[in-house]
């Protein structure tokens, strides 16, 4: 069984508050780039999120949400705030089973290091994207269940940051 799997960056955050970072909110942008995201995640059948719990990540999912995307298994979790990559992919192998399509939902530079680690190093022959822009969405696919995920197995299909 197919499955694929979605990292995304929040979407861009504002720097004009006086909030500690974990607090930030998203910016203008960031409103109109998240509801940009969500009308491309409603063409998948999205099973999970599991998503940082500061508060520009559940505002990014708050607004693709207002953009069409759907799922009803979301979970906002504490340590995706600042999780190194071993701290991801654990959440990911404990996805469960029936999930074919999942988000995860965080910060950098987490994001790109688990594309990284997850993406076949072949794949990455022109190098791997120059950054992970906030936003931007990469779609891996595997072949295997999730909890069966290893570094390298997976495949890069879209690499997309959406603007609103």
């Amino acid at each position: 069984m197919k499955r694929t799997l979605v990292l995304m960056r929040h979407a861009k955050s504002s720097w004009t508050t006086d909030q500690p970072d974990f607090r930030r909110p998203l910016n203008e942008r960031g409103v109109k780039d998240a509801t940009a995201a969500g009308d491309i995640l409603s063409r998948y059948p999205i099973g999970a999120v599991r998503a940082s719990a500061a508060t520009r990540t559940r505002e990014t999912w708050q607004n693709a949400v207002e953009g069409g995307a759907r799922c009803t298994d979301v979970e906002f979790l504490d340590d995706l705030y600042g999780a190194w990559p071993d701290r991801v992919l654990d959440v990911v192998r404990q996805l469960p089973e029936q999930v074919n399509t999942a988000v995860i939902l965080g910060h950098e530079p987490t994001m790109s290091e688990v594309l990284h680690e997850v993406v076949s190093r072949w794949q990455f022959a022109g190098g791997p994207p120059d950054a992970f822009p906030t936003c931007t969405m990469a779609f891996i696919e595997f072949k295997k269940p999730w909890s069966d995920l290893k570094p390298g197995h997976g495949r890069l299909v879209r690499f997309e940051s959406p603007r609103g």
